[in-house]
């Protein structure tokens, strides 16, 4: 089955999507995450991970309109995500009639120092003939049929 336009994001409170939903204008998906900058993919150090803050924003079609995406200072650990955290609650906060619930989302991508955010349609498996699972990044989020919001990680 290839891959929706839209791909439906499943709510889960307490765990991995406990910070996605709709606001006046539309929707959004919110975390604190780690990435790697590409560069340094598989050769990568433990110090150069960084903590990030993250806000991504979509019309009520599913289209990207932006993202919000912060560094946060201190080492690999409970520091920057303590920071991180406290940065995307003010986000949050600050969004309009914000809901958390499901929400259904456009594959789309970004860099920010270095690193890619978003949902990027991809093959996955060996031998697939055609785009097959959307992977959110860099959350390692991955979504396929029968595309109804969850996903593995």
């Amino acid at each position: 089955m290839s891959v929706p336009e839209v791909i439906p994001i499943a709510y889960e409170p307490g765990y991995r999507t406990d910070t996605i939903g709709r606001c006046r204008g539309g929707q959004f998906f919110a975390s604190v995450t780690y990435a790697v900058p590409e560069a340094a993919e598989g050769r990568a150090e433990q110090a150069d991970r960084r903590c990030f803050a993250v806000l991504h924003r979509f019309d009520e079609a599913g289209r990207h309109l932006g993202s919000r995406i912060e560094a946060v200072p201190g080492v690999f650990g409970g520091e920057a995500v303590t920071a991180a955290e406290a940065l995307l609650r003010r986000w949050l906060d600050a969004l309009p009639e914000r809901e958390f619930g499901d929400i259904a989302i456009a594959p789309f991508a970004v860099r920010t120092e270095g690193c890619r955010f978003g949902l990027v349609v991809e093959r996955h498996g060996e031998g697939a003939e055609q785009d097959d699972w959307a992977e959110f990044y860099p959350d390692g989020l991955g979504f396929s049929a029968p595309w109804d919001g969850d996903y593995d990680t």
